[in-house]
């Protein structure tokens, strides 16, 4: 099986290619905000993997939620290739790409989404796969909540970000957290091959990011509210 992946919407974009069982991986450099930044890395990968675009069995997309921008050019970077190769798309969620590389089971998910808020979803790990606890969601830090059971050791940049405010409305049930912002595509081909296996590819024309914030862009005002800058 061959999976080719695009991740644009966290801190740092990259590009993976998995190819049985060797993970191709390449980062994208400077400001992923637009299809010349992008284009390239994925031919170069596919040279370095010695594949043409043809030979890949779908191509897969972090889907969000995540950067606005970011989101629009990975679905359709995905969706321009996938169909000049006549080829399925897999969308992948993010916060569930992040979650799938933390080693505990009990996941809660929280990245910096700017603006003074996060993303955040939780995940239980079930013989070896995520299961869904929380769906993604938007709050400004002192918002957010843990699922009303069990504990929960937290991963993600927001951890970082927020510590301040989050952690301690997150309360005693968090466990403790890890501020990584790795590189998500090869986990995104991951979980794309999973669910190319399970019969889950989808019509390139149908393929869409997620969005989990209505608002894109707050006044002066309604930012210094949160605590920003002018």
């Amino acid at each position: 099986m061959k999976i080719l992946a695009l991740e644009t919407s966290s801190e740092s974009a990259s590009v993976a290619l998995l190819d049985g069982e060797r993970m191709h991986e390449r980062s994208v450099a400077g400001s992923p905000g637009h299809s010349e930044t992008i284009l390239p890395e994925i031919v170069q990968l596919l040279k370095d993997a010695g594949l043409a675009l043809g030979d890949v069995d779908a191509i897969a997309f972090g889907a969000g939620p995540g950067a606005f921008t970011g989101l629009r050019l990975a679905c359709g970077v995905a969706q321009g290739l996938a169909m000049g190769a006549g080829k399925p798309v897999i969308p992948v969620g993010t916060l569930e790409a992040l979650a799938s590389l933390c080693g505990h089971d009990a996941i809660f998910v929280a990245a910096d989404a700017r603006m003074s808020e996060v993303y955040f979803a939780a995940y239980r790990r079930v013989d070896g796969a995520l299961q869904e606890c929380l769906a993604p969601a938007c709050a400004v830090p002192t918002s957010v909540q843990l699922p009303p059971d069990g504990t929960w050791f937290g991963f993600g940049s927001a951890f970082r970000a927020y510590e301040k405010t989050l952690v301690p409305a997150l309360g005693d049930r968090l466990t403790g957290f890890d501020a990584s912002t790795p590189q998500l595509a090869a986990a995104v081909a991951r979980l794309a091959a999973g669910r190319f296996l399970r019969g889950e590819a989808i019509d390139p024309a149908l393929a869409a990011p997620l969005y989990v914030r209505d608002k894109v862009a707050m006044t002066t005002a309604e930012r210094l509210a949160r605590g920003g800058k002018a």
